[in-house]
């Protein structure tokens, strides 16, 4: 069954409030935050408390990715192995997120340093973008996550709507993670209040062929989550067209037609994971 990751929400890793609350919310996946969402002087209690939620709270079915700081940082290789010792001790961390990864050999360190956790990749520098396919092909990677603000500030882009100036740092990280079998979700949409915007930019996401967005405020969940979930339109499609192709094949073969247009094996692949995404989502609800 395919794991929805339509919404990942930020939560930092040093309100415990925030973190008590995050066990109720309606997201596929939770980026527990210890870089830039936690302020200097609060990280190394930051990355006590979280140690010990992760080992003594519940989220249920929601993956559990930690966000820590770079390795380039005072405070990275503490965060590690933190987490290595937290797993030890029976934390579930499902991945270690790293920041501003511009080549593989910033994931090694990390490997080596938390060896009981899938690695992800923030892809938000033009290093990142250019070696977005050796990133990719790193045996421990599993994910990445578009880090459209950091982006946007090394490329000196201007804000648009349509995200004209991230086009090419976008398809780029899309075309390596496909090739390699990874889980991507896009980036951050800062007016949390503007549900319009919201809607347009998780609609262009989606459209792309990203598999969700990350979120900073639980307000943002509901129009993330439908936006990335099949339609009831597009299961119904993929219902009719396995159906039609079956009984064609069952026939001897022959072309099946569905709704005026040609239904071909590439069509049942698409139509099959439509239904294994919306039943994956129906049992996360349940």
């Amino acid at each position: 069954m395919t794991r929805p990751y339509r919404s990942v929400l930020y939560i930092p890793g040093s309100k415990e409030r925030a973190l008590e609350k995050a066990m109720g919310l309606a997201a596929d996946a939770i980026i527990f935050d210890l870089e830039d969402a936690v302020a200097p002087e609060e990280k190394p209690a930051a990355r006590k408390l979280l140690a010990q939620v992760l080992t003594d709270w519940d989220f249920g079915a929601r993956v559990r990715i930690v966000r820590i700081n770079g390795f380039d940082t005072e405070w990275g290789r503490a965060d590690a192995d933190a987490l290595d010792e937290a797993i030890a001790r029976g934390a579930r961390i499902d991945a270690v997120l790293i920041p501003k990864v511009n080549s593989p050999a910033d994931l090694d360190a990390v490997a080596e340093a938390v060896p009981g956790a899938d690695l992800w990749a923030m892809m938000e520098t033009a290093q990142g973008m250019l070696n977005a396919a050796t990133i990719a092909a790193h045996p421990r990677l599993k994910g990445m996550v578009m880090g459209t603000n950091d982006l946007a500030k090394e490329l000196n882009a201007r804000f648009r709507a349509d995200r004209l100036p991230m086009q090419a740092g976008l398809g780029l990280c899309l075309l390596a993670a496909r090739a390699y079998g990874l889980v991507i979700v896009d980036g951050v949409y800062n007016a949390f209040k503007d549900e319009a915007g919201l809607q347009a930019e998780c609609a262009q996401g989606r459209d792309m062929g990203f598999d969700g967005k990350t979120l900073i405020h639980p307000a943002q969940l509901d129009i993330a989550n439908a936006a990335f979930a099949p339609s009831e339109a597009e299961i119904d499609l993929a219902r009719r067209q396995i159906a039609a192709f079956t009984d064609i094949m069952s026939q001897g073969g022959g072309v099946a037609v569905v709704d005026g247009k040609i239904v071909e094996n590439l069509h049942i692949v698409t139509a099959k994971a439509t239904l294994a995404k919306a039943e994956a989502i129906a049992a996360l609800a349940g």
